[in-house]
């Protein structure tokens, strides 16, 4: 069993949004008020199971669970138990910002959790609160200090780069990563939600990234694969750190994508880019005991996956839809 988009593509992993809540409100994430879903309307833990078990059953092989921030769902542990252990799913992977991990790594990794990313855009506290309006920056290095010694098969830290806020951080991150022993993604930020700004005043190509990184550290490229749109690059004298680059403005990755993402209020978003999406929360609590409906919905609404999304770092908002209503 696969499933195929319309241009040929195979679809094998889901990311899987949990919450639109988050204990932080990232600038490039949030607008600084947020509101949030009413309880009626986001899925319920059983119904997160059963999409879960339903994309699994049509050839999913990986899913990450995101937010929002996962890590604030009551029950989180137990669903991820529950995930875990469906037949035929080769990895469960998740996305956090790192604030509850210094309690739950360990219970993550005793529930099935294989692979750990945590956002990390500063290593300076005030410039931290400042990009999350109202994170602690030990509680998020304890978490992940937590990560790196619960057992995950691999933690990474995730960096959304933005110039005047964080990029003069990108040494201080790499050398952060090397001595903790883990990976580093710099990440594009992305057009998505109005966050009262204009994006393109802080827009930082990766291009821009790797010859800051290649100041300071020979870099090898790399051919390896996550399963995502990151593409690598090993450091010659650090091997068990690889650097990350998610470029979705100036690389764009479309041609390989092989994903799709369902949003807490059970929204399958096609392309991230897009608003192309697919009412799954309708379907399940019209057919509670019948999952041919939504396996036929599912395969129908593949076949309109957009081609590529239009992303351009020129600051214009090309979705209305914010990062967090998007699922990580």
């Amino acid at each position: 069993m696969s499933l195929v988009d319309g241009v040929g593509r195979s679809i094998d992993y889901l990311r899987l949004s949990v919450t639109d809540r988050c204990d932080f409100r990232c600038v490039y994430c949030m607008a600084k008020n947020m509101t949030f879903l009413p309880r009626q309307q986001v899925l319920t833990l059983e119904e997160l199971q059963r999409l879960a078990a339903l994309f699994v059953g049509q050839g999913v092989r990986k899913i990450r669970l995101t937010g929002g921030e996962p890590l604030i769902r009551p029950g989180i542990v137990g669903l991820c138990r529950t995930i875990a252990a469906l037949p035929g799913l080769r990895e469960l992977v998740m996305t956090s910002n790192g604030s509850q991990l210094a309690r739950l790594a360990r219970p993550l990794v005793e529930a099935g959790v294989k692979r750990m990313n945590i956002s990390l855009d500063s290593l300076d506290a005030e410039r931290f609160r400042a990009i999350t309006r109202n994170g602690d920056l030990r509680q998020v290095l304890d978490g992940i200090e937590a990560a790196r010694d619960a057992g995950f098969e691999r933690v990474k830290l995730n960096c959304v780069v933005m110039k005047g806020r964080n990029f003069d951080e990108v040494p201080a991150l790499v050398q952060y990563a090397i001595d903790q022993g883990i990976d580093i993604s710099f990440i594009e930020e992305m057009p998505l939600g109005d966050v009262g700004r204009s994006r393109g005043e802080t827009f930082c190509a990766s291009d821009e990234v790797r010859s800051v990184i290649g100041r300071h550290h020979a870099l090898l490229d790399s051919t390896e694969n996550s399963g995502g749109p990151a593409r690598y690059v090993r450091l010659a004298r650090h091997p068990q750190t690889r650097i990350g680059f998610i470029s979705p403005n100036s690389h764009n990755f479309c041609g390989s994508c092989n994903r799709v993402r369902m949003t807490v209020e059970g929204q399958l978003l096609l392309c991230l880019g897009q608003d192309n999406a697919v009412d799954f929360r309708a379907l399940l609590r019209r057919y509670p005991l019948d999952d041919g409906p939504l396996v036929a919905a599912l395969r129908r609404g593949l076949q309109g996956k957009p081609l590529r999304h239009d992303f351009s770092g020129d600051g214009e908002v090309q979705v209305v839809r914010f990062m967090n209503m998007s699922g990580g």
